[in-house]
């Protein structure tokens, strides 16, 4: 059975705006944190060793964020959960300016935790997303959710880089730009307030007519995940994503320390990370809609795999934005699909739950690997993050393209139609 059409009065394209507005805000702080987390916590310690410890935090806070920062939008709503992540994202970035200014570890440890789990719950902004689009569309309403980041790419380094323009990477300059970062979430905080109904009322409001209508209990999480089509996109998620994080998070430490370019040329390289993220996110959206979820899976996994690896050759700051481009490209694709999936496998009351447990998997793989591949950048090289990246992504894209899972996902009806 299809999805029942929206009823005229719901505000679902304001509502989507905003969402995505809101996203463009939370893109800014956390570019700011991958193009600096890393370099404030070593400044603060004094030990390069501890070069991935910084966005280690931050990813580890988001994770563990995630899943209780779900749950809480199954039983609260979608927005008041999202505005309290803003609330903290504007506290943790004041935090770190002060423990930049002082030189000291634990106001900057404090806020980094604060930003991570800032930007793990405004993430979850895509089950809102999910929530006011039918399954034939669901894919497209995510990306125009995701679309505002694009915006946050290009604001980002041009608020961040005049503000370290000519000026020594210290920890006067890191507190003016954790000071911005802050700026950001509180302008994402005062969006997503304007957000009505929350998207879980309009989720239901669709739902009349259809099984999701039905009064039932949220299955457990364990039952959720033996769904169909349900592993194959938790798995696919948690590799792009965490690989992506991984690799871009220590982007600073490659361009600034391993291929002596300026301070200055880290904003760019994220940026372009970051417009290959979002920048085709509503072809992308489309894209999943029209060829299936999981063919979509593997190609992202696919491009992700041949940008890392390029990273082995390349050195110039041209070709690493490349790099990063093709490797935010890649995760679009993966990672919209994966959410479409796991949204059509759920019911609005158990959704959150799901994608909050999907992204407590994906950003402490992320956290691993970002801590992980601080210590091997440093030992080995960017070898070991190109190869390792690598692995991380072709694996599960060749498990998933081996699987009849094609045929299986593609032939069973989603739970919300």
């Amino acid at each position: 059975m299809s999805a029942a059409p929206a009823p005229p009065d719901l505000p679902i394209r304001r509502n989507t705006a905003l969402l995505s507005a809101s996203l463009a805000a939370n893109s800014g702080m956390m570019q700011l944190s991958a193009a600096v987390a890393s370099l404030t916590f070593v400044l603060v310690i004094g030990v390069k060793g501890l070069l991935g410890l910084g966005p280690a935090i931050v990813l580890a806070s988001g994770a563990l964020a995630a899943l209780p920062a779900g749950r809480a939008m199954d039983r609260f709503g979608r927005v008041p959960v999202i505005a309290a992540g803003f609330v903290i994202g504007t506290i943790g970035g004041g935090l770190a300016a002060l423990g930049s200014a002082v030189d000291s570890a634990p106001p900057v440890f404090i806020g980094l935790i604060c930003v991570g789990t800032a930007g793990g719950t405004a993430l979850l902004a895509r089950t809102a997303a999910a929530d006011m689009y039918p399954p034939a569309r669901r894919a497209r309403g995510i990306a125009l959710v995701l679309v505002g980041a694009v915006f946050g790419a290009i604001l980002g380094p041009a608020v961040f880089s005049p503000l370290l323009s000519g000026r020594e990477l210290d920890g006067d300059s890191l507190a003016l730009l954790w000071l911005a970062g802050s700026g950001f979430t509180l302008l994402g905080l005062a969006l997503v307030l304007f957000v009505r109904p929350d998207p879980k009322r309009i989720a239901e409001a669709l739902a009349v007519g259809t099984p999701a209508a039905e009064v039932r209990p949220a299955a457990p999480l364990k039952e959720i995940l033996l769904r169909s089509g349900v592993i194959p996109s938790v798995l696919a998620a948690q590799a792009s994503f965490g690989v992506m994080v991984g690799v871009m998070t220590l982007t600073g430490a490659v361009v600034v320390d391993h291929h002596h370019h300026s301070a200055e040329a880290v904003f760019p390289i994220i940026g372009a990370h970051v417009l290959g993220m979002y920048a085709l996110v509503l072809f992308v959206g489309d894209l999943i809609d029209r060829i299936g979820r999981p063919p979509a899976l593997v190609g992202g996994l696919t491009v992700m795999a041949v940008s890392v690896a390029s990273l082995l050759w390349i050195e110039s700051v041209p070709a690493t934005a490349a790099a990063l481009f093709g490797i935010g490209l890649g995760w679009n694709l993966s990672f919209v699909a994966a959410t479409a999936q796991m949204a059509d496998c759920t019911f609005p009351w158990e959704r959150g739950k799901l994608l909050g447990f999907n992204d407590l998997l994906s950003g402490m793989t992320g956290a691993s690997l970002a801590l992980l591949g601080g210590y091997a950048l440093t030992a080995i090289g960017v070898a070991a993050l190109a190869i390792g990246g690598t692995a991380l992504v072709v694996l599960p894209a060749l498990w998933i393209a081996r699987r009849s899972f094609f045929r299986r996902a593609e032939a069973s009806p989603s739970v919300a139609e």
